[in-house]
């Protein structure tokens, strides 16, 4: 068995996360978010127990259901479970212009930072699951250390800088991807 932290052989480059499949207490409310601010579109909801949301027509992103937490509440603080879920955007403008949308929601945020290799918003969504709205900048763009390593970091995102980004053109869209 390998020691951790260490892996046999890499795993394929082309290999990317699918989707996130999230419980939730009220469905209602959850699309609410994901749907009416983030802007997610359903792609199948099923009654008032599951729905399926993306972007650009993939069958899924992101999944929403209530199977086993129908009225339920959030994880206690420091028990284990899912940290955030990542949205990942294009651009800086289109990540420019869910946080507009998600200023305009009356939703605060509970972070923003520079990483170097991408620049992150953390919020909460009504179930108070984790979420980061990032863009990654582009790989020549990334900080390195003499040695060449990756030297990722965090510093504070000017917010008056991404709030005042140019609206993204979503006509330049290419079609479904990953989030």
């Amino acid at each position: 068995m390998a020691s951790l932290g260490s892996a046999p052989h890499a795993t394929d480059p082309q290999v990317r996360i699918g989707h996130v499949h999230l419980k939730v207490a009220d469905l209602k409310r959850a699309l609410a978010f994901y749907s009416g601010v983030l802007g997610l579109e359903v792609m199948q909801q099923m009654g008032d127990s599951a729905a399926f949301l993306s972007a650009g027509g993939y069958h899924h992103h992101l999944a929403l259901n209530t199977w086993e937490s129908l009225g339920g509440s959030p994880p206690d603080a420091g028990a284990t479970g899912l940290y955030h879920t990542a949205i990942l955007y294009p651009t800086r403008a289109a990540l420019a212009d869910a946080f507009r949308r998600v200023v305009s929601a009356g939703i605060e945020l509970e972070g923003a930072a520079d990483h170097g290799v991408s620049e992150s918003l953390y919020l909460r969504d009504p179930d108070a699951n984790g979420v980061e709205l990032t863009w990654d900048k582009p790989k020549e763009q990334w900080p390195r250390s003499a040695n060449g390593r990756l030297a990722m970091f965090t510093r504070p995102l000017d917010l008056h800088e991404l709030f005042s980004e140019p609206p993204p053109d979503l006509h330049l869209s290419s079609g479904p991807r990953d989030l």
